[in-house]
């Protein structure tokens, strides 16, 4: 690339400390950094012109798990790690809706509710079953009883009568989130560098020397915060998973308010501007959906499309506007890694799919390792 002398000496030269990934994560990492170091040059890299993660991509629930997961979370955690998770989760929204405010960030706490469809009888009657056993085990946590059955009021067809709500479950627009976040980022004199992929991480006189697809310097210390593209990094222990989703246009008289999860979280829609965002359906294609490659395939469209059409919002003329996908971070255990990789490079990456809960929470963490 060719920097000028004025370029080089403002941007990249004398670095401090690099964040690679100006997503959730990276921008709380950084916001913390600079609390902790007020006079350390700080810049962050991001490969997209926006993050081009799931931070801006995301379906906006501000939830913490839903009853059925939870139920397959404790066949591969024990119960003291789900508690351990989802306190992490619900301070990480505490503090998320601390640093921007929830009015900045379009919070809203209509409720969240888990369906079950005709078919799904025996993961209907386990959870029902478990309903005294999970909110006894998350009591510590909340002082009160989380879950609760409740009768569908939404025109809902196809599915079980009874559906599990969640009062404490809210929504946020993550266009206000992330926009808000950026404008605390640049108000901190911290420097972001859009479309600027990192290539590779090189340890070199106490120092790093960082490769990107434009130009090379080197920086005291590297925070990566790029979750769904950590791997790329040499962090393997984290596997791209990627998300479709898709909208609808406006809907007249919509009477749907909330967050709303089916099969272990697989599927989830909620509201949003009188309308219906809907995603998930990467367990119908496992394969091909652990990509960090962004786009759309028809199996998972079409399934999509037919949810709505089936259950969602049924005997409705429904117009699709929008579609996209967004790239997570995901791993054989949803614990989160957050740790010191070698002398002077640190990693706060896989998100497991929960980036709004604990992101803010995670980015602090990984500031702190410094």
């Amino acid at each position: 690339m060719n920097l000028s002398y004025w370029e080089y000496k403002s941007w990249i030269s004398n670095v401090d400390i690099t964040v690679i990934g100006s997503g959730i994560v990276g921008l709380h990492c950084a916001l913390r950094l600079r609390e902790r170091f007020p006079k350390s040059k700080i810049i962050v890299l991001e490969k997209g012109v926006l993050p081009e993660g799931a931070s801006t991509k995301n379906a906006g629930f501000a939830c913490f798990g839903s009853t059925s997961e939870i139920i397959d979370d404790l066949t591969t955690h024990t119960e003291e790690e789900i508690i351990q998770l989802v306190q992490k989760r619900v301070d990480g929204l505490q503090h998320l809706r601390n640093t921007l405010g929830g009015t900045t960030i379009g919070y809203k706490e209509y409720g969240g509710y888990e369906i079950f469809s005709k078919d799904a009888l025996d993961s209907y009657a386990n959870c029902i079953a478990n309903l005294p056993r999970i909110n006894e085990m998350l009591y510590p946590v909340f002082n009160q009883k989380v879950f609760s059955e409740k009768k569908s009021t939404f025109g809902f067809r196809n599915i079980q009568e009874t559906l599990i709500y969640n009062n404490l479950e809210g929504q946020i627009d993550t266009g206000e989130m992330m926009s808000s976040l950026l404008t605390k980022v640049y108000k901190s004199d911290i420097k972001i560098l859009n479309s600027c992929a990192v290539l590779k991480l090189s340890e070199t006189n106490n120092a790093v020397a960082i490769e990107t697809e434009k130009f090379a310097f080197t920086s005291n210390k590297v925070c990566i915060a790029t979750n769904g593209f950590a791997k790329q990094l040499g962090i393997d222990k984290v596997q791209p998973a990627r998300a479709q989703v898709l909208i609808t246009k406006p809907i007249k008289d919509l009477q749907i308010k909330g967050t709303f999860h089916i099969d272990k979280g697989f599927y989830y829609f909620r509201n949003i501007d009188n309308r219906i965002l809907l995603g998930g359906g990467r367990n119908l294609d496992f394969d091909t959906e652990n990509t960090h490659l962004p786009g759309q395939t028809p199996i998972i469209q079409n399934a999509l499309e037919k949810l709505l059409e089936d259950v969602v919002l049924p005997a409705r003329k429904i117009e699709i506007e929008h579609r996209w996908s967004g790239i997570m971070g995901v791993g054989k255990q949803k614990k989160p890694i957050v740790k010191q990789l070698s002398d002077n490079v640190f990693c706060g990456v896989r998100l497991g799919g929960m980036g709004i809960a604990i992101g803010s929470g995670i980015g602090k963490e990984l500031a702190d390792l410094l």
